[in-house]
C-alpha cells in the first residue's frame, strides 16, 4: 500500500503476521509519510503485508513466500518508486531475498531496492540499531526536559523482538536499570534490574523470557502497569488503551512501536500529566538510516559506524527540537506539534509541486 510520494519515493516496512489486514497496511502506510515528513527525509509512505504465521513455516518456506510477493509486487517497487524495508517477522535475510528477486527481474543487481539489508550486500552500518539508537537520543532529550537522570532511570520494555531487544541493550549500555520486559509468551520483572547481556543469550537459546532466572513471572499486559521512570512500548499496535492507561505510572512513554497508544488512552495519558514521544518521533531513528543507506547504495560508497549515528543524532536532536517548539507555539500536546511538524511539510510540497496533468 502506497500512501504518497509527494516528496519522494515511499518508504515501509513490510510485515509478516496473522493478525495483518488492510487497514491496518493502509494506517501504517500513513504513519510513515508522517514519519518520513518529521525527521525530514525526502521519502514518502508505504507499508506492506503478508497474512501469515511466520512461526509455522520453514526457512524454505518463507523463501518462496517471500520471492513470490516480491514478484507479484515487482512493478511496484524500485530504488527510485518504493523501497521495502524489515518489520514485524521481517529481517535482514527477508530482505536479501526481496533484493535478489527483483534484481533476476531487472536483469543486474538492484541494492537500493530494500534497505535493511546485510552489510555484505548493501546494508548499512548502524542500521540494526538505528530505531532503538535514535529513540535513545530523543530519550536524552526529553529527560533533560523532564528533569530526569537517564543514567539512574528505570525503563519497562513491551516487546522484545527485534526493536525491544535493541532497545533493551543499548539502555543497559547507558546505565538505565530495565526492570520489566516482555515478548509474545509472557513478561518478567525484576525491581533489581534486568541482566540484559544474559537474558538475550536466554531467548537465543529458548525463544522466550519466559522463566528467566532471577524474574518474577508477570503478563504482557502487566509490563505497561510496571512503576518506573520510562515506558517503552516495542510490540504491536493498540497496546495502550483506555482500560490499562490510568494504571500507567511512567514519567515517559516512547513509542518504539507503531501506533501503540489509542486516541482514548492518550486524552487519559494528557490528564495523568505523562510525557508521550510518539512513535513518528521516537521511532525516526530506522527510516533515517535507512535513507541514509540508500543514499550509500546509489552512491556505492559507504560510511563507517560512527559517521552513521553522527548523522542520525544530528537528524533525531533536531527533529525533537522542532517538535518542542511547535508544542510551545500551539500549547499542544507532543504527539500533535510532531503531526503538525509533518503534515505542514507534506502540505507545503504538494502545493509548490501543484497538480498536474
Amino acid at each position: 500500500m502506497q500512501h504518497s510520494n509527494v516528496r519522494g519515493p515511499c518508504k515501509g516496512g513490510i510485515r509478516y503476521h496473522p493478525s495483518v489486514t488492510f487497514d491496518e497496511v493502509a494506517a501504517m502506510a500513513a504513519v510513515m509519510t508522517w514519519k518520513c515528513a518529521l525527521v525530514d527525509v525526502p521519502f514518502g509512505g508505504a507499508t506492506g503485508g503478508i497474512v501469515c504465521d511466520p512461526k509455522k513455516l520453514s526457512r524454505g518456506e518463507l523463501e518462496r513466500l517471500t520471492r513470490r510477493y516480491t514478484y507479484e509486487i515487482a512493478a511496484l517497487i524500485g530504488p527510485d518508486q518504493d523501497i521495502p524495508a524489515p518489520d514485524v517477522n521481517t529481517d535482514a535475510q527477508t530482505m536479501a531475498w526481496i533484493m535478489d528477486t527483483y534484481s533476476m527481474t531487472t536483469g543486474h543487481a538492484t541494492p537500493a531496492v530494500v534497505t535493511g539489508k546485510p552489510m555484505y550486500l548493501g546494508g548499512s552500518a548502524g542500521r540494526y540499531e538505528a530505531g532503538a539508537r535514535g529513540c535513545l537520543f530523543v530519550l536524552r532529550e526529553a529527560c533533560k526536559l523532564k528533569g530526569l537522570d537517564l543514567a539512574n532511570a528505570t525503563v519497562a520494555i513491551q516487546g522484545f523482538g527485534n526493536s525491544g531487544s535493541v532497545m533493551a541493550k543499548l539502555l543497559w549500555k547507558e546505565g538505565l536499570k530495565v526492570i520489566a520486559v516482555s515478548d509474545s509468551k509472557a513478561g518478567i520483572v525484576n525491581k533489581d534490574g534486568i541482566d540484559i547481556p544474559a537474558l538475550l543469550r536466554f531467548k537465543t537459546e529458548t525463544g522466550s523470557v519466559e522463566a528467566f532466572p532471577g524474574c518474577t513471572p508477570i503478563s504482557s499486559a502487566d509490563v505497561l502497569k510496571t512503576a518506573c521512570d520510562i515506558l517503552v512500548p516495542a510490540a504491536m499496535e493498540n497496546q495502550i488503551t483506555i482500560e490499562n492507561a490510568g494504571y500507567i505510572k511512567a514519567q515517559i512513554i516512547a513509542e518504539v512501536a507503531t501506533s501503540p497508544t489509542t486516541p482514548e488512552a492518550d486524552l487519559m495519558l494528557i490528564r495523568k500529566e505523562v510525557m508521550v514521544l510518539p512513535d513518528i518521533l521516537a521511532s525516526g531513528g530506522g527510516v533515517t538510516v535507512s535513507y541514509f543507506e540508500w543514499v550509500q547504495d546509489l552512491q556505492q560508497l559507504f560510511w563507517e559506524e560512527e559517521e552513521v549515528n553522527r548523522r542520525l543524532e544530528h537528524v533525531m536532536v533536531k527533529a525533537f527540537r522542532e517538535v518542542c517548539e511547535t508544542r510551545k507555539k500551539y500549547d499542544c500536546t507532543y504527539r500533535a506539534a510532531a503531526y503538525i511538524v509533518a503534515i505542514d511539510r507534506v502540505a507545503k510540497a504538494t502545493i509548490e509541486r501543484g497538480l498536474w496533468p
